[in-house]
């Protein structure tokens, strides 16, 4: 699906840096961004994916892992707020939220374009 302008962006902005909705597809072939999607409720989620299953933690720490090396932070700067257990979370970055927002834009104009 590409993104659309009528989609807003799935993050906000705090002091501290910026928190992130996902929708994480665990096993989903390889690990990546693949846009934003508009939720039945109407909300707006980044979709990623990553290739480890959801157990253990396993497809959480993968999530993490994915974010921290695509927004250019830390391993420790990226935390799961919400939704261990479910595909929908919340993710919180630390860091510059200007940046942080710039950051997740251009990756997910990149995947419009795909």
């Amino acid at each position: 699906m590409v993104a659309d302008k009528a989609c807003k962006e799935p993050w906000r902005y705090s002091a501290a840096g910026i928190s992130i909705a996902l929708r994480v597809t665990p096993r989903g072939g390889r690990d990546g961004i693949d846009g934003i999607e508009q939720l039945a409720d109407g909300r707006s989620v980044l979709k990623v994916r990553v290739r480890a299953i959801a157990d253990g933690g396993e497809a959480n720490k993968a999530v993490l892992g994915l974010l921290a090396k695509s927004l250019g932070v830390s391993k420790a700067g990226v935390k799961l707020l919400s939704g261990a257990t479910s595909r929908l979370k919340q993710i919180a970055v630390d860091g510059d939220p200007a940046r942080l927002g710039e950051a997740l834009r251009q990756l997910v104009s990149a995947q419009s374009k795909d």
